[in-house]
């Protein structure tokens, strides 16, 4: 029974590369269209504020139609959507307007689609015999490796067959998503659910976070950190490699090096995930993670020595979601599941468009290297909770108990 299992990773693996050429492709295809960066931006918040508002109420949704409806009907209106982007162009009926209202629409079908792919995963996991430890891991590697292949993937496709073009790929790689799905993955037995409507599941879903200290401080430390890499990758590693490299290239070598140790650093979880203590490795990775990688820009060291520490936080990195995900699924109520995953997603990202206007005004303020030794006092101070808490202590009994 690992078909479905494979099928649900296949999926998953094709709607990120998917996602990764749309984010490439709309800003680039916009830029072509209107040459202004102001409209650029705009159309980047309407890629951005829907995924926030879709993730918070769209769990609720999820549980009522079910995990594999649910990824089918959003992958294909993703799909349809992004495919009319194209299409419209072509026939000269896309105006800028419309263009947002369709950003908008797509992003919001697309969220429920991964909250109710992850919400799968324990299920199948166990029909196919797979720790949870181990599909936890292979789901964030292939989510990395598929963002990692997809980006510079993109960048060829643009110069190839342009951006509407590849756009169209994206809407092809949805539907192939769904198709996957309807076809190889069986319905999972539909559990009693909580009565009441979308707002409520969003009460629900936050009332479970605050009774639940360990997720809510878990959620704190990735809403922080989300907050913090958004500012890191969109604007400090830009400034680094123009100021301190003297060469734009540094900047895809650091986003690159990151995501291949991820991706290293999640198989290696998944071999041996089971035998590690998961609150130490979970704490030591959350902290190597951060506070290394931009301790050494703050530093001004040079690119290679950058490259190489940027690698190990990027390994240690890999096994950060992996434990997240064995702590959502042992620890959430399986009624309750996509409506609790999509409230912390929801959380995870309501910081990040923050975390741009936050490194760009503070350099502006105190100059690069103050604001990277600032990111990196931050990244020290939300590594400590594992470390400190009594909450965390919960993680250590729960796996003497399952030993």
């Amino acid at each position: 029974m690992r078909r479905p299992y494979i099928t649900l990773l296949a999926a998953n693996a094709l709607s990120v590369t998917g996602t990764m050429l749309s984010l490439l492709a709309v800003p680039w295809f916009v830029l072509e269209t209107t040459g202004s960066a102001v409209l650029t931006g705009l159309a980047s918040f309407a890629t951005t504020f829907p995924i926030v508002i879709s993730a918070a109420l769209g769990g609720t949704m999820v549980d009522r139609l079910g995990f594999r409806a649910m990824s089918v009907l959003s992958d294909t209106v993703s799909g349809l959507i992004v495919l009319a982007v194209p299409l419209l162009f072509v026939m000269d009926g896309l105006s800028y307007p419309l263009l947002l209202v369709l950003l908008f629409l797509r992003w919001l079908a697309a969220t429920p689609g991964e909250t109710a792919r992850k919400a799968l995963l324990p299920d199948l996991a166990a029909a196919a015999g797979v720790r949870i430890e181990q599909a936890t891991a292979a789901y964030d590697g292939v989510h990395r490796g598929a963002t990692m292949v997809g980006a510079p993937l993109a960048g060829v496709l643009i110069l190839w067959l342009g951006p509407s073009m590849l756009l169209l790929v994206d809407g092809v790689t949805f539907l192939l998503s769904a198709a996957l799905v309807a076809a190889g993955v069986p319905r999972v037995a539909r559990r009693r659910l909580q009565p009441g409507g979308y707002v409520s599941g969003l009460r629900a879903g936050l009332a479970f976070l605050w009774r639940d200290r360990l997720q809510l401080s878990a959620t704190t430390m990735i809403v922080v950190v989300n907050l913090l890499d958004t500012g890191v990758t969109q604007v400090l590693l830009a400034l680094y490699a123009r100021q301190v490299t003297g060469d734009p290239r540094a900047f895809g070598l650091l986003t690159g090096v990151l995501g291949a140790g991820a991706v290293a650093g999640a198989i290696v979880y998944g071999t041996a995930g089971e035998r590690l203590p998961m609150r130490l490795t979970y704490g030591l990775c959350f902290l190597l993670a951060g506070v290394p990688r931009v301790l050494v820009l703050a530093l001004g060291a040079p690119l290679p020595a950058a490259l190489a520490v940027t690698a190990l936080s990027g390994f240690a990195a890999g096994a950060i979601n992996p434990i997240l995900g064995v702590l959502q699924y042992g620890r959430i109520p399986a009624p309750m599941r996509a409506r609790v995953i999509g409230t912390m997603t929801a959380a995870a990202y309501a910081g990040m468009p923050l975390g741009g206007l936050l490194a760009g005004s503070l350099t502006a303020v105190i100059g690069l290297g103050a604001t990277l030794f600032a990111f990196t006092g931050v990244y020290l101070l939300i590594s400590l909770p594992p470390f400190v808490s009594r909450a965390w202590r919960e993680l250590d009994r729960a796996q003497s108990a399952g030993a």
